[in-house]
Order: C-alpha cells, then sequence, then structure tokens
C-alpha cells in the first residue's frame, strides 16, 4: 500500500464510516480484507468494542498489551471479559532483555525523572508490543475519542498510519463518554471498577493517578509532567521519535 494510496483510501473510508453505527462500522473494516487488530487497553471505551466485536462475532483481532506494570483490576478484567464473550484476547508483552536494559539505564521506576526515560520506558513496555502485534495488519483499530483530550479532538474515523503503513480506525470518535456509558448500561459491559474510584483514564499502576474534579479525562496519566498534550507514543507519529534505551 502506498502512502498515496493509503491516503485515499483512508479518506474515503473516513467518509464511509460516519454515519454508520458501531458494529456496522467494524463489520464493515473486517469485511475489507485482510488482517484487522484491536488492541485494547481494557478502558471503558476499548471494553465498548470488544462488546461489539464478541456479540457480533466480527472477525477482528483482540490484543492487548500487557505491560508488566498493570493494575491488578486491568489484568483481572481480561480473564472476565474472555469468558463473557466467548474470544480470546491475545497478550503481548515486552521482552525481559529490554527491561534489564531499560533498568540499567535508567532504574526500574526511571521514567519519574525525565520524559525521555519515561519515553524510554513506553517504547520498551509498549512501542515494540505493539510493533508485535501489528505485524501482517492491514488495519489497526482502537478506542480514540475526540473528548479524551485536547490531544486527540480532530480524532477521524478512518486516518493512514505511513509509519506503520496501514489505515488507522478510531470507531468511537464521535462518542462522548455519556453515550459511552450507557452502552456499557443497555449492554451490561465489564468494566473496571477503577472507573468508578475517579480513573477514566487507566495505563501502568504507576504512571496513573485518579483525576481531581473538572480536569480533562486524561489528566491522571503521567501527571508530574507539564505537557497538556503527554502521550505514551503509541498514537504519535514517529516524526518526534522516542527514544529507546541502549545498551551502551
Amino acid at each position: 500500500m502506498t502512502a498515496l494510496t493509503g491516503n485515499g483510501t483512508a479518506q474515503a473510508l473516513n467518509d464511509k464510516l460516519a454515519n454508520l453505527d458501531l458494529a456496522t462500522r467494524l463489520s464493515l473494516v473486517a469485511e475489507l480484507g485482510g488482517r484487522s487488530v484491536f488492541t485494547t487497553s481494557l478502558g471503558i471505551e476499548d471494553q465498548v468494542i470488544t462488546a461489539a466485536i464478541g456479540t457480533e462475532r466480527i472477525a477482528i483481532d483482540v490484543v492487548t498489551l500487557e505491560t508488566g506494570r498493570l493494575f491488578q483490576e486491568t489484568v483481572d478484567l481480561i480473564d472476565e471479559t474472555e469468558s463473557q464473550y466467548g474470544i480470546t484476547i491475545a497478550r503481548y508483552v515486552p521482552a525481559q532483555d529490554d527491561i534489564d536494559i531499560y533498568a540499567a539505564q535508567y532504574g526500574l521506576n526511571g521514567f519519574y525523572d525525565s520524559v525521555e526515560a519515561r519515553h524510554a520506558c513506553c517504547g520498551v513496555r509498549k512501542l515494540k508490543p505493539l510493533a508485535r502485534a501489528l505485524e501482517g495488519a492491514s488495519f489497526w483499530i482502537t478506542g480514540l475519542r475526540r473528548g479524551q483530550s485536547g490531544n486527540r479532538a480532530d480524532t477521524p474515523f478512518a486516518e493512514f498510519d505511513a509509519d506503520r503503513n496501514l489505515i488507522k480506525i478510531n470507531p468511537l470518535a464521535d462518542w462522548d463518554i455519556d453515550r459511552i456509558k450507557a452502552y456499557v448500561a443497555d449492554n451490561a459491559v465489564p468494566v473496571n471498577p477503577m472507573h468508578a474510584r475517579g480513573y477514566p483514564s487507566i495505563g501502568c499502576e504507576p504512571c496513573t493517578r485518579a483525576i481531581k474534579p473538572g480536569e480533562p479525562e486524561r489528566a491522571g496519566r503521567w501527571w508530574w509532567e507539564n505537557d497538556e498534550k503527554r502521550e505514551c507514543g503509541l498514537h504519535v507519529a514517529e516524526a518526534t521519535p522516542i527514544p529507546a534505551p541502549s545498551a551502551a
């Protein structure tokens, strides 16, 4: 798929997905051919997508990045979700050698010390496993929504990811949190109990806190950093590279 073809296909798909419901959006992508992969963090948005895939038996691979630093509630929810929908959620874990190299260079919890160190940790625990999860994929499905943060306000339904040479699908781009919660309630979707304790966005345990009243949904992620648009790198183009740990 060339960049030109990819951009053109993504734009046409973006327009087509706009007026469809969630299940139809997902089914349409699955029917386009090629491997479709949904990466779930087990957050409330992602649980909605998993519920649609499982309930409608849509041919989309469901995977998660089991970083080794997740909350126990998140790990438990993987098993519960598999059981409820009769699906398998493939787990992609970081390589121990990469973790050892990172710890030797920065310290196991060195991500608190600098943005560089935090990006490097996300690179080891998320980006490298993601690359393995997306091998051979034509479509990457995510739970990104426009209302999650200012950095995501212009999220399209479909976009060409030139770095990974695939089309990224964001089927909940136009859903707000109230619509998400209504879907969960109406369909008895299992969710992380931490959401009820003030954690709208849940990542690794050392890097996530509950938010305060009036804060954006993702304010609890990497809260010690000043950049309001902070991200782990999964949804940031490689034009702004994420440092990788070195054995040197």
